[in-house]
């Protein structure tokens, strides 16, 4: 009887070692963005983010309380061993603690709280913020000389890559933190900033235009037969865009010259990242950029609407006729037109390949090529059979692409 108090002491120990190693884990483990919707109406898991604010110390809290009560245990082991065995007692508590503290009080209760770390961290954030008190003395020391250590050994302060951050969104997705389409939509915010002007804009062999001299009724023509709402004016080249013409101030100034009635034009340079393009736009108050290329030609147009479209995906309205870049024509088989975009052709069927400096897939194919395509021509690009279906004016506008099912295979086995 006289071990009783020992052994209760002991197993009470035993019992706040598996707590402070389960409550790490589910710190460590807990669902972020699960709890921030939850704190909205539940008061502990307003509390688990207010510690996660004082991460540091939290941690230092679990780790000296688990420390505290493994050594209490491991020296009344060893007490009550040497007192039925001086000889052998030290070795005798030292094995059996050893096991006992892995396997109740670390292994098990992680795994467990592993499992469900959400659940955990609440039930046990009331007791973690009443440790954190009691044991604020002793962690406030530890904190110290962890500050100290830090210093002496300072790194660079890490940056969350894209990558990491397209993890973080992936994650949220399977937890269920958000839908599909909202991580779509913060995938393509964060791949937003990374883009140039030239991979969005409409090539000037595209561009819709009128030349200042043009007669009212062949403006008006123009603005009917394309659906636009705005349209650049050039003088005698397209290389020398004057302004936009508003079909609004065109319709409500019948009575005034052209001249007075084009609004000057934004120009960018090809390489301009579309979020500095966006800012450009909103600072005039226009809807469409002139891109110039270095000989200060009209490389093409940029609108509004094009940048929207990187962020929400294509826009369609009455006037647009729906062309779908991919159309999946057998089980290998695809159908590609020759605008799409190159990357988005290469993350696709999974090439990493950066070494191009061609925007489209019609640009690939004449620089794989190396003279002007014409329909038929193919070759072989990794586990790709491009064939060229046809060909308008000298630019490739539609391929097929047939990927190897086979290499398709190897390469899911080999992840």
């Amino acid at each position: 009887m006289e071990f009783l108090p020992t052994l209760l002491i002991c197993l009470f120990c035993l019992i706040m070692s598996a707590y402070f190693s389960a409550t790490e884990t589910a710190f460590l483990s807990f669902n972020r963005i699960r709890m921030k919707l939850l704190a909205e109406t539940n008061k502990r898991a307003k509390s688990v983010l207010k510690m996660e604010e004082k991460s540091d110390r939290v941690i230092s809290t679990i780790l000296v309380g688990n420390n505290i009560v493994n050594i209490l245990l491991s020296s009344l082991a060893t007490v009550i061993f040497l007192e039925l065995d001086q000889t052998n007692g030290a070795t005798i508590a030292t094995v059996i603690t050893t096991v006992v503290v892995l396997i109740f009080g670390e292994i098990s209760p992680k795994t467990a709280a592993k499992q469900l770390p959400d659940g955990f961290i609440l039930f046990s954030a009331p007791i973690l913020r009443f440790l954190m008190i009691i044991l604020f003395p002793i962690t406030i020391i530890f904190q110290g000389i962890q500050s100290l250590l830090l210093k002496c050994f300072r790194t660079k302060e890490e940056v969350i890559s894209e990558g990491e951050l397209k993890t973080f969104v992936d994650e949220a997705e399977e937890d269920g933190g958000i839908t599909k389409q909202e991580g779509d939509l913060i995938r393509s915010a964060i791949d937003f900033n990374a883009l140039d002007v030239e991979t969005i804009l409409t090539p000037r062999v595209d561009i819709a235009a009128v030349e200042e001299n043009d007669s009212r009724e062949e403006i008006a023509k123009v603005f009917s037969e394309t659906g636009f709402s705005r349209l650049p004016v050039y003088s005698d080249t397209i290389d020398n865009i004057l302004g936009i013409l508003n079909e609004k101030d065109f319709n409500n100034g019948e009575d005034r010259p052209l001249q007075e009635l084009i609004t000057p034009a934004l120009n960018v340079p090809p390489h301009m990242k579309i979020p500095d393009l966006l800012r450009k736009l909103q600072q005039s108050k226009v809807h469409i950029a002139v891109v110039v290329d270095e000989f200060g030609g009209t490389e093409g147009i940029v609108t509004m609407e094009d940048v929207l479209e990187e962020l929400v995906g294509e826009i369609w309205d009455e006037h647009d006729t729906v062309v779908e870049s991919y159309r999946q024509t057998d089980e290998n088989t695809y159908q590609v037109t020759g605008d799409t975009n190159l990357q988005e052709l290469f993350e696709k069927f999974g090439i990493d390949e950066k070494d191009y400096d061609a925007v489209t897939v019609g640009g690939w194919i004449l620089q794989e090529i190396g003279r002007l395509p014409v329909a038929g021509d193919q070759f072989d690009f990794q586990r790709l059979h491009v064939t060229v279906l046809s060909v308008e004016e000298r630019r490739v506008t539609e391929i097929e692409i047939i990927a190897d099912p086979l290499e398709e295979e190897e390469e899911k086995t080999e992840e």
